[in-house]
């Protein structure tokens, strides 16, 4: 899609005429954020004549479409656990009660599943339930991966009378949710469909950060740690840490940037040969007697014979790369005689388990409530995000459009070579 044809319009399910039980705040009206922040861009736009790419800021209305007295909610959790799930529904709920007055909301218990009868899930009150759970991990409303019967789950909306939905979850979990919002249309009941980007992949386009990232990116400082003590504490020692982000590699480089005692970053976005790689590596060893590797999941896939699989979810099932990348080292030092200490570390599941940290924390409070906002106000199939210090709302569609990944030739990837002095090439 070209920049210049960006539609960023949110659809909306009519007009707003019930005035806000919110007092004392600075209500939103038709404020926008620029897409594009370069004014050389901008001009361009200016001078054809057009609009520059704008999305709708989030944010209280003043006049909202939902009655909160006859409105009724629920909320889903799907996919991967990612620190923070527990602050966002917490979010939501107390925003809804509090702000807005709604006492009806709904969690459905293990992501789609909950909204579809085959699999008799009860869905659970939340109002009172909610206090103490941002001090855990997790989601309290558990979670599950793959597709529902899309007919299903907007009959079970409509018997309950849900005039919201909030779907938590990935790129997988917002494709859903726009199946929802477009069927609830096609059936013209007025049900709004609200995502909120949840992944520590920070892959989800048009959105500048996912929450639970940073909670990863800082937990996985423990396993580089780790693989650091471990390689300077041994002769020709190798620390190895194999980091999630499937085929983009924000965690890793992010990580690396963090704890900059990564010698090799290795992601998704930026091929390189098992021989270069392997050749570096010995001079390094040569000369300076350690080294420490990041590697992203979704590294080097190109290495190693494709496992032709999928998850519930419908994505590639990788090869192993932190395995492939272990023996493939111990194989090509043990051929040449030379004795390496090296440790492999794989923290995958724990970094995606933890309590969000202090500012993932804040950054959900801040996520949820915006999402009510926009529920409340009768926008649909549309995920709140954040751009260039402001919430936003991005049309779904836009959202799963493509995969964020880290530009080999931007400035991200070009501060993880200066941090860790590895070639460009390898």
């Amino acid at each position: 899609m070209q920049e210049g044809r960006l539609d960023f319009t949110i659809s909306r399910l009519g007009e707003c005429q019930i005035p806000s039980p919110m007092s004392s705040m600075h209500f939103v009206h038709d404020d926008h954020v620029l897409y594009d922040n370069n004014i050389e861009k901008i001009q361009e736009y200016l001078d054809a004549g057009a609009t520059p790419p704008l999305f709708e800021k989030a944010g209280p209305r003043d006049k909202i479409y939902f009655d909160p007295a006859q409105l009724k909610c629920g909320i889903v959790t799907c996919g991967g656990l990612c620190p923070g799930l527990n602050d966002v529904i917490r979010a939501v709920v107390l925003s809804l009660f509090h702000h807005y007055n709604v006492q009806d909301v709904f969690g459905f218990p293990y992501g789609y599943e909950g909204l579809s009868v085959r699999h008799k899930h009860t869905p659970v009150a939340l109002t009172q339930s909610v206090q103490r759970i941002h001090e855990q991990g997790g989601t309290i409303l558990g979670s599950s991966r793959g597709p529902q019967d899309v007919s299903e789950m907007v009959d079970t909306l409509e018997r309950m009378k849900i005039g919201i939905l909030f779907t938590i979850g990935g790129d997988g979990t917002l494709r859903g949710g726009q199946a929802i919002a477009e069927e609830a249309l096609g059936r013209g009941l007025d049900i709004a469909v609200i995502g909120v980007p949840k992944t520590i992949d920070n892959d989800i386009s048009y959105v500048q950060r996912s929450f639970g990232f940073e909670t990863a990116v800082t937990e996985a400082g423990a396993a580089i740690i780790s693989a650091h003590t471990e390689a300077t504490g041994a002769r020709n020692g190798v620390g190895l840490v194999k980091l999630m982000g499937r085929e983009s590699g924000f965690i890793a480089a992010f990580a690396a940037l963090a704890y900059n005692d990564v010698n090799y970053c290795l992601i998704p976005e930026v091929p390189f040969t098992l021989e270069g790689f392997l050749a570096i590596l010995e001079e390094r060893l040569d000369t300076k007697g350690h080294a420490v590797i990041v590697v992203g999941e979704g590294a080097g896939q190109d290495l190693m014979e494709r496992t032709q699989q999928r998850d519930a979810s419908g994505n590639v099932r990788f090869g192993d790369i932190g395995i492939f990348l272990r023996d493939q080292i111990n194989g090509h030092f043990r051929g040449l005689g030379k004795e390496i200490n090296l440790k492999y570390i794989d923290p995958s599941y724990t970094i995606r388990s933890v309590p969000a940290n202090a500012h993932d924390s804040a950054f959900c409070l801040l996520l949820g409530q915006n999402a009510v906002h926009a529920g409340m106000a009768g926008r649909t199939n549309m995920v709140v995000g954040d751009w260039g210090g402001s919430f936003t709302h991005i049309p779904i569609p836009m959202a799963v459009s493509k995969r964020k990944k880290i530009d080999p030739e931007g400035w991200i990837w070009g501060t993880v070579l200066a941090s860790t002095g590895q070639p460009r090439r390898m």
